[in-house]
């Protein structure tokens, strides 16, 4: 194996430990909001998680359906309409959640070390794999962002934090 090929696989497993670790944080922020926080937004110009959700399910699968072989911005996809609030049910939501999580999973892992160096489209754009991983490693990190913070936002003090609780970070500094 060449040291491309390793420097290849390693950065797409690298990629479906990020996208796994996203998901997570959602996945555990969601937990914590009730339904009824879906709809709302913070402001005029925000999105609330509805909107956030859709928009990322049909960026999900706009970019990974055929991920190689057309473009990654499909006709059929509605992205005006992802920002749109249809006050789908909590259930709905994250069924679109899974679904979309799920054709990004199964793309990047039927991936190969000789791909990360092709080329695919996004709106009409070329960009090597590797790029247009990291666009969405990108884009959906700051989704993700903003998730967390609506749900900690709505959760207010009964928060449970997805990392490191404030004032414990010494019981995590490793002893030398």
């Amino acid at each position: 194996m060449t040291t491309n090929t390793q420097v290849a696989e390693v950065f797409l497993q690298e990629s479906i430990r990020a996208f796994q670790s996203m998901k997570k944080l959602a996945d555990k922020s969601f937990a914590q909001t009730a339904e009824s926080f879906f709809y709302q937004t913070i402001d005029e110009e925000s999105n609330s998680l509805e909107v956030i959700m859709k928009h990322m399910h049909g960026n999900m699968l706009s970019r990974w359906t055929d991920f190689l072989t057309s473009d990654g911005e499909k006709e059929w996809r509605d992205r005006d309409g992802e920002f749109e609030g249809d006050h789908l049910s909590r259930e709905e939501l994250l069924a679109q959640w899974e679904t979309g999580w799920q054709v990004v999973m199964t793309t990047l892992q039927d991936l190969t070390p000789e791909d990360v160096l092709s080329y695919v489209r996004i709106r009409g754009e070329s960009h090597t794999v590797l790029q247009a991983i990291q666009r969405q490693v990108s884009h959906y990190g700051y989704h993700v962002g903003q998730i967390v913070q609506l749900c900690k936002h709505w959760a207010s003090t009964e928060w449970q934090t997805l990392s490191i609780a404030r004032g414990q970070s010494k019981q995590f500094k490793p002893t030398i």
